[in-house]
């Protein structure tokens, strides 16, 4: 069994931000790879001024570090050990959480199972790090942990080994995470107010030969999307 680090977080997530667009993205790749793929990717930063431990974020996406961070997205899309799952959610004030009797942060969970699904096969091994979002999230991290274990039926935790979260800017594999998922966000978002931003959402484009705001195939194995609406889907799974 080979085992797998899944790295997760989260865009516009809080039910009352006033941002319709939400966002959740893993980005996984082989445990035996992560030391190597965290070195080149400190590598790069050394190479373009940057301290070792620069840490990674859309949010930080100006256009005088536009040709790092396209070398950043060169090195995701050679690099075959690391992968992308995105799941948005256009419109969240649409949502309707008393009718699945649900509160939102419930919701935010069944989102992230759905997330994370599609990546799990029971034929390896999986450590999932999720960036820390509240002081209460270790309680529904492990309530997370019993519906993956489940679903995979890996009640003697032999798939799963590991359901746990962490500080991003930690984890150099992480903030990748964070800037995919930065940009699916902000290209469903449509207002590109940026054109360092505009041109980093292009360049993926490109690279995926697909628009972003669209769902991808489930067999897509390195770019991956899902565009979640509330009626594809019977959200009760907990």
């Amino acid at each position: 069994m080979d085992t797998y680090n899944i790295y997760c977080d989260e865009s516009c997530h809080l039910e009352h931000d006033h941002q319709k667009v939400m966002g959740l993205g893993a980005v996984w790749c082989p445990l035996k790879e992560r030391k190597m793929i965290s070195e080149e990717i400190k590598a790069i930063n050394i190479k373009h001024g940057l301290d070792p431990n620069f840490e990674i974020k859309w949010i930080k996406v100006s256009p005088a570090k536009i040709k790092y961070y396209k070398n950043i997205l060169e090195y995701f899309f050679n690099n075959n050990n690391l992968r992308f799952r995105g799941l948005v959610i256009p419109d969240k004030s649409i949502l309707d959480h008393k009718s699945f009797n649900q509160t939102h942060d419930e919701w935010y969970y069944k989102m992230y199972f759905t997330l994370l699904k599609r990546i799990l096969h029971s034929d390896n091994r999986y450590n999932i790090y999720l960036d820390i979002k509240d002081t209460i999230g270790k309680y529904k991290v492990k309530k997370l942990y019993d519906v993956l274990s489940n679903y995979m039926h890996d009640f003697s935790r032999k798939v799963i080994e590991n359901v746990q979260q962490v500080r991003s800017h930690e984890i150099n594999i992480l903030q990748i995470a964070d800037f995919l998922l930065g940009a699916l966000v902000y290209a469903n978002r449509g207002e590109f107010n940026s054109s360092a931003k505009k041109s980093l959402v292009d360049f993926i484009k490109e690279k995926t030969e697909h628009p972003l705001t669209k769902k991808t195939s489930l067999s897509e194995e390195k770019f991956n999307i899902l565009i979640w609406h509330k009626n594809d889907l019977n959200t009760d799974v907990f």
